[in-house]
């Protein structure tokens, strides 16, 4: 056996890409899926469009790859965090479309639970702030908003799109998840890493619903026989942002990766050591192999590749996302247009999950390429808040921040990230280090590829960005983003 399947669960999209015992993509598949916005704020997936696309890209990329299922020698999963599935465990229907993690139903009663002085004990047992974007608020919702579902909990499984992608993969025989996915949940002590009984009574979970919590690199069982022609084992799963931090090589304390899709998340390795953030950034499970978990400061950014797609999709001032660079080379240097992509709320280091987004500095002269340039440079700024509130947690000395996710593609964009931080952008030969992560989990599980402590050797520079843009220049520039944030906050919801 000399493959390796790595499936890629997104937010928009599933992948499926096949890598040699290199690591070398030998082919891939990709399927788009529905977007469910039932409300404002409210973002739903369809259970049935995640299996399918799965399924789907799985079969073809092993086909593209000219290679059969016995020579697949493990599956690595990996897939967006925190998003919410509920289903029978007896006949595996979900009760309810997926709660995506983008989702801001739960708001209310986070700032319910804030009131009452609880925000303290969850965050010091799961290094998550009480905010609707984790899984146990969604679960309690479903709980209490599908008929019949609360009355029968007992019957009913949760996983997020791992442990249902196992579940589906394994015809229900494995109920598991990873602890990366796992400290997500707002169930999890990462501390004992176990499920905590109290945190599970104080959201109404019954805790017989959680899925067991396994090591990254543990066996998740074997897919059922008739689904590629022979049972595969499953080898490694890790949430997405986790599985780009290992497809980045960032195994040493003070290494940092940002990933740019759908959102943006930065992680920063912090080793062995639990800190505990004192601006709003969260604490969590970057990894755990045999047992020995290492943690992590991230951020996240909801919105940064999103505002791509809204000027796609939503004013239709671009056709392909490609399209914003040149509009952003294009733009008039005298517009100062100041973008504030807050359409689910804004996340670290604000969190405020009410906000909404905003625009600044429209003149009559602006026009498509003023919002191409904005909405780009809107992610150098949102990543900037994330870097300058994890160096006053855990000062990681000189930065050199290592990059992913299709929005590095854009040179422009990265420069600009560059300059905006005031330090270096690497950017790698693999951009797809999500999938690369996992396949490596899996192939070092199956015995194919070397363990930590080498694999790094492997991880190749395609550019370096250095920042250019005079210090006095990026202060003036931040200070208005700064500014725009802070006037978008005050304006709060904009309801009668």
């Amino acid at each position: 056996m000399t493959h390796i399947l790595a499936i890629d669960q997104g937010t928009t999209s599933s992948r499926a890409i096949v890598f040699d015992q290199a690591l070398t993509p030998v082919a891939s598949a990709q399927e788009e899926f529905r977007q469910i916005f039932p409300r404002s704020g409210w973002v739903e997936h369809d259970p049935r469009d995640i299996w399918g696309t799965v399924a789907a890209t799985s079969r073809s990329a092993i086909e593209r790859a000219g290679v059969t299922a016995q020579d697949i020698a493990g599956i690595g999963i990996t897939n967006q965090r925190e998003t919410t599935l509920v289903w029978d465990r007896t006949t595996g229907a979900p009760v309810h479309n997926a709660i995506v993690w983008q989702d801001r139903r739960t708001a209310a009663y986070c700032n319910d639970l804030k009131a009452q002085g609880v925000e303290e004990e969850v965050t010091d047992k799961t290094g998550l702030l009480l905010d609707p974007y984790f899984s146990a608020t969604k679960i309690r919702w479903i709980l209490d908003h599908v008929d019949g579902a609360r009355a029968k909990a007992e019957d009913l499984l949760f996983g997020t799109v791992d442990s249902y992608l196992i579940w589906k993969l394994t015809g229900g025989a494995v109920h598991a998840t990873d602890a990366t996915n796992a400290s997500r949940t707002m169930l999890y002590d990462i501390g004992k890493g176990a499920w905590c009984p109290d945190l599970c009574r104080l959201f109404d979970i019954p805790q017989q619903m959680l899925p067991e919590v396994r090591d990254c690199n543990a066996g998740f069982g074997e897919t059922r026989a008739d689904l590629f022609g022979r049972p595969i084992p499953i080898l490694g799963v890790a949430g997405d942002q986790q599985a780009a931090t290992l497809g980045q090589a960032c195994f040493e304390p003070g290494m940092m990766k940002s990933t740019y899709g759908t959102g943006c998340f930065a992680l920063l390795n912090t080793g062995r050591e639990k800190v505990r953030s004192q601006n709003r950034m969260l604490t969590t499970v970057a990894y755990q192999f045999d047992g020995q978990t290492t943690y992590a400061l991230e951020g996240s950014i909801f919105i940064a590749g999103a505002v791509v797609q809204w000027l796609r999709d939503g004013l239709k001032m671009i056709r392909e996302a490609g399209e914003t660079q040149p509009l952003a080379e294009a733009a008039d240097p005298a517009q100062q247009v100041i973008m504030v992509p807050a359409f689910t709320g804004l996340g670290a280091p604000y969190w405020q999950a009410d906000c909404r987004g905003a625009i600044f500095g429209l003149t009559r002269a602006t026009g498509p390429a003023d919002f191409a340039r904005a909405a780009l440079e809107s992610v150098g700024f949102q990543t900037r808040d994330l870097l300058e509130a994890m160096r006053a947690d855990w000062d990681p000395g000189d930065t050199v921040l290592r990059v992913d996710g299709g929005m590095t593609a854009s040179d422009w964009t990265m420069q600009y990230l560059a300059d905006i931080l005031g330090a270096p952008v690497d950017r790698p030969e693999v951009l797809e280090t999500t999938a690369l992560g996992v396949a490596w989990l899996a192939g070092w599980s199956a015995g194919l590829c070397p363990g930590p402590d080498t694999i790094g050797d492997s991880w190749a520079l395609d550019r370096r960005f250095e920042p250019q843009m005079d210090t006095a220049e990026r202060d003036a520039r931040y200070a208005r983003w700064t500014a725009a944030v802070k006037a978008t906050i005050a304006a709060g919801p904009l309801s009668p």
